[in-house]
């Protein structure tokens, strides 16, 4: 059994002034499992940075074979004055485990936004993992239960015992047997027609031609449609955090918009048969407040009378028109000059209900506003909506959380200086999480990793980490023929199922697409993209994008597309070619003011090498060009192309 140390952290608990319920709480959690953990030790603390640290330090330095393995702490993790559990535990970590606080914030921030607020941190000191968790009983169970799974690989790994920790490392021909992570080899023995071995393969014992097909767009995009299925629904409060996510289920009205009959214009509340003529004002409304009068009864107007309303305002019972204020003349004012106590109108031929919204002519009582698969945009409109009626939470469908990981030995941080010799800028891991962002798409940096002889343990160790905490996994780079290119035996050899690992595209053709099972109906998505940045850039926007628009619930996950007209000559590759170019509008004729013979023109965004992202600056648009054929191979100034739009 694994050993358990809890750690309170709080100054009212640790004086007696209130109860310790968190802690109890992770406790129970444990415990439901017995036969792999045991609470060894329990504490409470006050906010104070040597009381934490005398603890974690006395349960983590013991030499003897009780030390504790895991210690879990409550408390101390938000932002106010005394919580330092966070600074008090970071200088004791003789090495970080960010990816385990990552993955509990982003767990947490599916559920509540407030998640942001707890400053969550984990790490390893000596052979003991050590994770920092809210104070909250609800923040505290929920972080943990995110990684509760994984906490027990987690461990043994920081305690050396790293044989153990992998059970993966089994032969592909032996039966798999039960443990933690059983479920990562249930794809071994799918029906495949490519045949790999699960260990990395030796410089000369590669292969000199790859043994998977090439598949072509369509094909490829089929296969990713059929597993990558909707996630589950969750509930999201209404606010600025919805954009982006669609809703799982219609969304009906239980009031009217507007509540009340509200004048659409600043001027005189009146009776329409009464005319043009000079009347008493004899009130006034104003959006927001009560009527107010001079004499007639609160809120309601007589023939002969007017009142004065603002724009937003409710209209006074009876009255059956409302006359803008640019319609109208004073005739008389107050003594003080500062009201007004009679007023010509000069509007004819007023209707019934003129300037004035009906209770219900916006959004009726009972009406569809918005439907399942509609998506909470950037336009503003559906929130908009939602809170013109009220509703405070709605039923959506979980974002994909997307874990980005570069790889290559030649790979280095893009802001280093000076660039070694040999090395390259990692520009495909900002870039594509610049993607992620901007889609309001949760994402997880994992960084880069080598892939040489030495470091595959990292690259599998590392890949690992990711599909345990996301949905999608992108990976860029080591999925050509190079010695080094071993991402696909490597997810392989972690038990995923290759469903392809060549396109007929330009760029992008070792692009590799892998599922991995999953506690859920929907399987873990692996895209390897290749190593060069507009490859990676564009298999991006092809592939994975569409795919966690089928995760998140998108009615229509494909990228927009439109008929464009080449600006000048093409040469065609013997392979189908995503072409970067910047999309122009433009009309025939000399007058555009009636649209006619509107057209967009696509101009190439320069050289189209696969490494030179210059390619990919200011383009607006991916043309899809065929392939060349024996007869055909240029496309010439004004031939017509599908262009995906960005």
């Amino acid at each position: 059994m694994l050993r358990v140390g809890i750690l309170t952290v709080s100054d009212s608990v640790s004086a007696g002034i209130s109860e310790d319920r968190s802690g109890p709480a992770i406790a129970n959690l444990f415990n439901a499992n017995p036969q792999r953990w045991t609470i060894a030790q329990e504490r409470v603390v006050p906010d104070d940075m040597t009381a934490i640290q005398r603890v974690v330090q006395a349960w983590t330095d013991n030499s003897h074979d009780a030390y504790i393995q895991l210690i879990v702490t409550t408390g101390g993790t938000g932002f106010g004055v005394r919580d330092i559990t966070p600074e008090a535990l970071s200088p004791l970590f003789d090495k970080e485990a960010q990816s385990i606080a990552t993955a509990m914030t982003v767990t947490s921030l599916a559920k509540t936004p407030f998640a942001a607020l707890s400053r969550l941190v984990a790490g390893v000191r000596k052979r003991t993992l050590i994770i920092a968790l809210p104070g909250s009983v609800k923040g505290a169970t929920e972080s943990i239960s995110a990684v509760l799974e994984v906490l027990p690989h987690a461990i043994e790994l920081a305690s050396g015992n790293a044989a153990s920790a992998h059970p993966q490392n089994i032969s592909s021909g032996s039966n798999h047997g039960s443990g933690p992570h059983h479920h990562h080899h249930h794809a071994h023995h799918h029906a495949h027609n490519v045949t790999e071995s699960h260990n990395l393969p030796t410089i000369a014992g590669r292969a000199r031609n790859s043994t998977y097909p090439m598949l072509s767009l369509t094909d490829a995009e089929t296969l990713i449609r059929k597993f990558a299925t909707i996630l589950e629904p969750i509930e999201r409060p209404v606010d600025p955090g919805l954009i982006g996510y669609v809703l799982a289920e219609d969304v009906i009205s239980n009031e009217p918009v507007p509540a009340f009959r509200a004048s659409i214009v600043d001027g005189y509340a009146v009776i329409a048969s009464d005319g043009p003529g000079e009347y008493p004002v004899v009130g006034s409304t104003t959006a927001g407040e009560a009527s107010s009068t001079t004499g007639a009864t609160v809120g309601t107007l007589r023939s002969g009378e007017i009142m004065r309303v603002t724009t937003g305002a409710p209209v006074p019972n009876f009255a059956t028109a409302v006359v803008m204020v640019e319609q109208t003349e004073l005739v008389v004012a107050s003594e003080d000059g500062k009201e007004e106590r009679i007023v010509r109108i000069l509007a004819k031929d007023v209707k019934e209900n003129d300037n004035i919204r009906g209770i219900g002519s916006d959004v009726a009582v009972g009406e569809v506003v918005l439907r399942k698969g509609d998506l909470v945009s950037t336009v503003g409109g559906e929130l908009g909506v939602l809170a013109s009626i009220g509703i405070t939470k709605v039923p959506v469908f979980k974002k994909p959380v997307v874990a980005v990981l570069s790889t290559g030995n030649e790979v280095v941080d893009f802001a280093q200086q000076p660039l070694p010799l040999g090395k390259v800028r990692d520009t495909n891991r900002i870039t594509l999480l610049g993607i992620l962002d901007a889609a309001h798409i949760p994402y997880i940096d994992f960084g880069s990793v080598g892939d040489s002889d030495w470091s595959a343990p990292e690259l599998e160790k590392e890949l690992q980490k990711a599909l345990d905490v996301a949905d999608v996994v992108v990976t860029s780079g080591g999925v050509s023929m190079g010695e080094l290119d071993l991402l696909k035996p490597t997810i392989v050899k972690l038990g995923g199922e290759i469903h392809f690992g060549r396109v007929a595209l330009k760029p992008g053709k070792p692009t590799t697409f892998a599922t991995f099972p999953s506690r859920s109906n929907t399987p873990k998505l692996i895209f390897a993209l290749p190593g060069n940045p507009v490859s990676a850039n564009v298999m991006f926007h092809v592939f994975v994008i569409p795919a966690i628009r089928c995760l998140a619930g998108y009615s229509n996950p494909e990228l927009p597309q439109v008929i464009a007209e080449l600006g000048h000559r093409i040469n065609l590759d013997p392979r189908p070619e995503f072409y970067r170019v910047t999309l122009e509008t433009q009309f025939s004729g000399d007058n555009s003011s009636n649209y006619s013979g509107f057209k967009y023109v696509a101009f190439g965004t320069g050289f189209q090498r696969s490494s030179r992202m210059m390619s990919m600056r200011s383009a607006s648009a991916l043309l899809l060009l065929p392939a060349a054929t024996a007869e055909v191979t240029q496309l010439q100034p004004g031939a017509r192309v599908r262009a995906l739009l960005f």
